[in-house]
Parts: C-alpha cells; sequence; structure tokens
C-alpha cells in the first residue's frame, strides 16, 4: 500500500500540488493526453526545474491562451462527467469541486446551482485540480496524510473584490482542520489547494509509518521570504506492532525560587488534568542554587493545559516541550481478601503474559496500621493472593 504525507511548511495552492506530482514521477505526457478529453479552452503545460531559497523544486505552469468563461459548478460537472478521464479520476476531481462549491455556497449565501467560479473555474485551476486527483490515481497513491496547514495574513485581491486573509472560502473549507499562524502577510493557502487537500487527506498531523521511497517539491510562484514549496513523500505503509509504542509530549521546566509547599498542589492540578505522570528531579542551578525540574508526561491532546497550569501555578518564565515514544502494557486493578481486609492489586500484562503483579500500597499500609500488622507482611500477602487468583496453584515468587 503506498501512502503519501504532504507536509505543507509553505502552504498549499493547485500549482504546487502538480508540480510536486509531476516531481514524484507522475506522467505529464498522461496528464496531457488525459486533459484533452475535457473540452477547455486551449491551453499548454510547461514544466520546468527551479530553486526556490536553494532547494530544487518542480513548477508547472498552465499557460491558457484566452479563457472569458465564468463557470458554475453544473457546468463543471458536466464537464468532468462527459470526459475520458478514469472514473476514480472523475469521482476525486468532482467531489473536490463539489467541496469548493459548497464552501462559495456558504460564504456569498447562494444555492449550489448559482454558484458562479471565477478563479477557481479559471482552465488552469480546473487543470490544477484534475491533475492532483490524475496524479495520486497514476502514482497508485492509496491513503493521503498532511501536516497541519500554516495560514498567512492580510488582504488579497478577487473577482469579488479585496477579501481577508484567509479568504473566507478557505475557512469554510478547512472547518476542523487543524492549522496555525505562519506570519507571512499574504495567501499561502488558497481555496484550490484547501479544496485538494482536504478531499485526499485522511488525517491531519504527524507523518505516517512508513518506508519512504521518494520525495517531490512542487514550487509556488511568491517570493515568501522562505522556500515556496510543496513537499510531498511517499512510500510503502508500515503498521505499528501489537502495543505499539505511542506519541506523547514531555513537558520541562526548571525552577529555582519557588515555595516547595506549593508543589503538591501543582502536581494535583496536573494530573486533573490529564496529565499521564508528572516527576521532580533535584538539580543545582546558576550561583550553586538548588532547583527542581518539573517533568510532566501526557497526550499531545493534553500539552496546552497542562502548560498554562505550569504557568499560572509556578514561578517558571518557560517550558520546553520534546516529543517521545512511550509503551504502555495493558493493566487491570483486581481485589484480594487478605486476612486483615481487601487489597487493591494491580496486574500489568504484555501479549497476554503477566508481567507485574503490585498491591496498591495505600491499602496495605491503612489496614497494616488499623490491626498492627508489618506492612510488608501485608503486601506479600495480596501479591500471592492475586497471584493464585491469576494461576491457582503457582508459586506466587517464582
Amino acid at each position: 500500500m503506498t501512502v503519501a504525507y504532504f507536509d505543507c511548511f509553505s502552504g498549499i495552492s493547485g500549482d504546487m500540488v502538480l508540480g510536486a506530482l509531476v516531481d514524484l514521477g507522475m506522467s505529464l505526457e498522461e496528464l496531457e493526453r488525459a486533459l484533452v478529453t475535457l473540452e477547455l479552452e486551449e491551453f499548454r503545460l510547461e514544466c520546468r526545474e527551479v530553486q526556490s531559497y536553494g532547494l530544487r523544486a518542480t513548477k508547472v505552469d498552465v499557460v491558457v491562451l484566452e479563457s472569458v468563461l465564468v463557470r458554475t459548478f453544473n457546468n463543471i460537472r458536466d464537464l468532468i462527467s462527459t470526459s475520458g478521464l478514469p472514473e476514480p479520476v472523475k469521482a476525486t476531481t468532482l467531489e473536490i469541486f463539489m467541496r469548493l462549491a459548497k464552501a462559495e455556497a456558504a460564504v456569498h449565501s447562494k444555492p449550489l446551482d448559482q454558484v458562479h467560479f471565477h478563479e477557481v473555474g479559471a482552465v488552469d485551476s480546473i487543470v490544477d485540480i484534475v491533475g492532483a486527483a490524475f496524479g495520486v490515481h497514476e502514482l497508485g497513491i492509496t491513503e493521503v496524510f498532511s501536516s497541519p496547514l500554516p495560514m498567512g495574513h492580510g488582504m488579497i485581491k478577487t473577482a469579488h473584490g479585496s477579501l481577508p486573509v484567509p479568504a473566507p472560502a478557505v475557512l469554510e473549507i478547512l472547518e476542523d482542520t487543524p492549522t496555525y499562524g505562519r506570519g507571512i502577510p499574504t495567501e499561502i493557502v488558497t481555496p484550490t489547494g484547501a479544496a485538494v487537500i482536504k478531499t485526499l487527506a485522511d488525517s491531519f498531523g504527524n507523518a505516517p509509518l512508513m518506508r519512504i521511497k521518494k520525495t517531490g517539491y512542487g514550487a509556488g510562484s511568491k517570493d515568501l521570504g522562505i522556500p515556496n514549496l510543496l513537499r510531498v513523500t511517499i512510500g510503502d505503509a508500515l503498521e505499528f506492532p501489537a502495543e505499539a509504542e505511542e506519541l506523547a509530549c514531555v513537558i520541562s521546566t526548571n525552577i529555582d525560587d519557588m515555595n516547595p509547599e506549593f508543589y503538591e498542589y501543582v502536581l494535583e492540578r496536573l494530573f486533573n488534568e490529564g496529565a499521564q505522570d508528572v516527576w521532580l528531579t533535584p538539580i543545582q542551578m546558576k550561583k550553586t542554587r538548588p532547583g527542581t525540574v518539573v517533568n510532566v508526561l501526557c497526550a499531545p491532546r493534553d500539552a496546552n493545559a497542562l502548560k498554562r497550569i505550569l504557568l499560572e501555578e509556578t514561578s517558571t518564565f518557560g517550558l520546553r516541550t520534546s516529543m517521545v515514544m512511550k509503551k504502555a502494557i495493558e493493566r487491570e486493578v483486581i481485589e484480594v481478601e487478605t486476612p486483615w481486609g481487601p487489597v487493591g492489586v494491580k496486574i500489568g500484562r504484555e501479549s497476554n503474559h503477566v508481567t507485574s503483579i503490585s498491591p496498591e500500597f495505600s491499602d496495605c499500609a491503612e489496614i497494616a496500621g488499623r490491626h498492627g500488622v508489618p506492612v510488608k507482611e501485608v503486601f506479600r500477602k495480596a501479591q500471592a493472593l492475586a497471584q493464585d487468583k491469576l494461576s491457582p496453584g503457582t508459586d506466587p515468587l517464582r
């Protein structure tokens, strides 16, 4: 199974997608033969190698001799449906245009059949969209993943006049999609680019587990002050093994000027907000002052809330964040009845093999104090009873 990862570090547009797919090996000649089956105005494709801040990429331009048509969604649907494009390419292309049409309809408060495509209905945009669907089909890509999408800011001129960036249609298309501000004062995610990646991508986030085969770079037209490129990597999909490691986040901060009495409250708040583990490490800081490293392990989705707690509740002025791979074995809690009372016991398993039997110390301590029995005796008894409950007749300490 061939998967693709779209790394949209400088945004995404139709010509960037087309360039990246050609760079990966899509045949421009085969694409041109497929495009001939569309009843479009006269155009030609120009492909060349370019450099963007030292990085090589492929630039594909659609050169239109003359185009005065303003197409509706119905026009484009008929154009695609009656073409000689492969059926999977037709289906993907129509889905992309449907997504664009729904966004325009919502933004301009019009029915779908009254939506007029201006820039997107032009020949170059139609070729970009058909080319994206054709390239994914020709390269045998079965699943697409994408990075979160960066957003520019400012204003842009359109057929409707000056509009804010991101364009309203882009925001409509990218509903429920991870995005972030890139600080670039121009449009870097176009409506065509947004509709293409929203249609193709199964998820937005980190790159999938795959054995990389090839990477392609598609160039945009603007000078952004950074490489204006779309990077697409394709490879063979790999599966995580059973009990696979999972991505986790570690947030750390050094503190040397906080009342130690605060730590208990801070840890309690962190655990209540989703921290999977919190630990304190003593260190020696500048001027030989003793300090403490506060470390928080959490799922990436909980990181922002936990960072806010650390900034609010401690004296720190900054945090460090790193991504780690975490493996956690299966666990359950069973209860055993000791001669002195019930004790909860945590059982750890990996691949159905018991790897850990750990009585809850707080339970052992409570009944040990109540009955005047050494806590280690209660602990051993609870462990033995749990072992016997799991595997009757076996030696619990063997």
